[in-house]
């Protein structure tokens, strides 16, 4: 545990206020209030790993939760029920912006807190981490005067903090910016933000129609979830606006697939769909302590493969006063994929899910994959981080010229990390004599 709170001499108040501060402090994206038998742990999400923080006793668990519930807005009396809240505020200096959920489990009331932080939105397009290519790419495809581009990638992987910075960049006298959010999470001077509210009727397909008639030349739509949300906004971008959405999918191949199943007719996909940025957020080294090491045969295979380079060297993390566990804050994985004509042909001619693979990556995109691995060349993650992130699925293509299976590579590869860390060189003969090894 991190932190030992004397909880028989300090007020619940003074607990709670210490632990939004000094999770915020430490970086932390979430807090998680976990009800066990017999006691709660808090735990807190850091560079995207969770970690124990403070231990709670029985006795003290429910004053801790009806704190929570009270300075977040929600009903204190109920707790058969999941609830929604919110807290904003400034606290010992620090401005805090939470969103709260409490969910009923079979101990209890489990309460996560999310920390939203907007300094990397504010600090604009240039600090998220795109390679020149990417940036260059998406510089272009932002000032296209209408057609819709579509940030994807699961939750938790910085989309909102992609999106509001393209609007930052968008953001100016001439031009009337429109967003419709579930729920608003940034207020933007000069954005007209409208907060969707499901008891009343206002979802993101109703006050989409009304937008429209409000002379935007953008239009933000939080996320898109359905079918008729897909559809209005294909066809707003189609009416001469540019819209800006959210998609949980992996890569940009997955997005195309998704918005056709919505049953977004293909011709208009092709003529409405600008580009697609898919991303995920990797561990950034920590730069006072990251050291070099040489690569192992396995790595210098995937780096060959994958980028058709000779790397021989990489970083490792090692831990220091200053990180966590070799880590400090976390860095983006991006695929920017630009519609080229190529590409829209294929969408009308409804090509098969092979034929349009082959179209996507054979274009100048840089994937999810390649994107990750010059960033361990760089010395900006390490190559474990990467593996952790990028699903083998997306890169089953990917083999040298021996047929090298890049998942065998890979699972050796933290084979042989792993025999490094405790000093000892396992066998691997056997695989290095056979590059068709079975399939692990």
């Amino acid at each position: 545990m991190i932190r030992t709170f004397d909880f028989q001499k300090m007020p619940i108040v003074d607990v709670v206020n210490e632990i939004l501060v000094d999770a915020s402090k430490r970086g932390a994206s979430d807090i998680h209030f976990d009800p066990r038998e017999g006691h709660m742990i808090i735990r807190i999400r850091v560079d995207g790993q969770l970690m124990d923080y403070a231990d709670v006793p029985n006795e003290i668990r429910d004053y801790l939760i009806t704190r929570i519930k009270t300075i977040s807005k929600m009903n204190i009396t109920e707790s058969r029920l999941p609830q929604d809240g919110s807290i904003k505020g400034t606290l010992q200096g620090i401005n805090l912006d939470l969103r709260v959920s409490s969910l009923p489990v079979n101990n209890g009331e489990k309460v996560v807190i999310r920390i939203l932080d907007y300094s990397m939105s504010l600090a604009g397009l240039e600090q998220l981490d795109f390679s020149q290519k990417n940036y260059k790419k998406l510089i272009e495809m932002i000032n296209v005067p209408n057609g819709i581009i579509l940030v994807t990638g699961a939750t938790g992987t910085g989309k909102s903090t992609t999106v509001y910075s393209i609007l930052q960049y968008l953001n100016k006298t001439e031009t009337n910016i429109i967003t419709v959010e579930d729920p608003i999470e940034m207020d933007i001077e000069g954005i007209n933000q409208v907060q969707t509210n499901s008891k009343i009727g206002l979802d993101f397909a109703t006050a989409l129609r009304s937008i429209l008639r409000q002379d935007p030349n953008i239009i933000m739509i939080g996320e898109i979830r359905d079918s008729e949300t897909a559809k209005i906004a294909v066809r707003a971008s189609i009416t001469g606006h540019l819209v800006l959405s959210t998609v949980h999918t992996n890569n940009s191949l997955n997005t195309i697939e998704r918005l056709i199943d919505m049953e977004v007719q293909k011709y208009l996909l092709a003529s409405a769909l600008e580009g697609v940025i898919s991303q995920k957020l990797a561990r950034r080294l920590c730069p006072k302590c990251k050291r070099k090491r040489p690569t192992t045969d396995y790595e210098r295979t995937i780096f060959k493969s994958v980028l058709n380079k000779d790397v021989e060297e990489i970083y490792d993390n090692e831990g220091c006063e200053e990180c966590n566990d070799g880590f400090h804050g976390r860095i983006a994985i991006q695929e920017v994929l630009r519609i080229n004509q190529r590409i829209r042909d294929a969408l009308s001619d409804n090509v098969s899910k092979e034929e349009l693979r082959k179209l996507v990556y054979s274009s100048d995109v840089t994937t999810l994959l390649q994107d990750g691995l010059e960033k361990v060349v760089n010395g900006d993650t390490t190559f474990g981080e990467i593996l952790k992130l990028i699903e083998l699925d997306d890169s089953e293509n990917i083999s040298d010229n021996d047929g090298f299976d890049l998942k065998q590579a890979v699972n050796m590869s933290i084979e042989a990390n792993n025999a490094r860390m405790n000093n000892y060189k396992p066998d691997t003969s056997s695989i290095n004599n056979n590059p068709n090894i079975e399939v692990l």
